[in-house]
């Protein structure tokens, strides 16, 4: 089973990660460039971590394993709560992390994710393990034309 140590280790092992304490002493927080991808009270029993995951993939997983349910005090659209109580296999979970993480630096810019050595190395079938989000656009609106809220007169 998973210890509070190797969760730790594990969430730390990423590249960019640190450790802070922002809202009360006995819950790490995880972040990568100041954003937040795990948040664990590590000395609870039994042990939890709340994760970011794509909202598809959350409800999925919450349909699939009890020991994975809406994130505790998050959005519950994007972040799970998952125990760590032995139920779920020990690899399901790190790449619960992973992913997490994953998808905190899939959201910052280019450079800091070229500095963090991102995007990740492709999977054993050349598939990247989180696909990027489509880059937003720059261009200022335009005025006039006839998009939502506009009157065709």
């Amino acid at each position: 089973m998973l210890t509070p140590a190797r969760l730790r280790t594990s969430c730390l092992a990423l590249t960019g990660a640190v450790e802070e304490f922002p809202f009360r002493p006995d819950l790490s927080v995880f972040k990568v460039r100041g954003k937040v991808f795990a948040l664990a009270p590590l000395k609870s029993k039994p042990l939890h971590v709340s994760l970011k995951c794509d909202p598809v993939l959350a409800e999925q997983l919450r349909d699939t394993y009890p020991a994975i349910r809406p994130g505790y005090h998050l959005n519950k659209r994007h972040w799970n709560t998952v125990d760590v109580d032995g139920s779920l296999p020990d690899r399901l979970v790190l790449d619960m992390i992973e992913d997490s993480y994953d998808l905190v630096v899939a959201g910052l810019p280019k450079k800091a994710q070229a500095e963090l050595g991102w995007p990740p190395a492709a999977d054993a079938t050349g598939a990247p393990r989180v696909a990027p989000r489509p880059a937003r656009s720059t261009r200022a609106p335009r005025s006039g034309g006839s998009g939502p809220g506009r009157r065709s007169e």
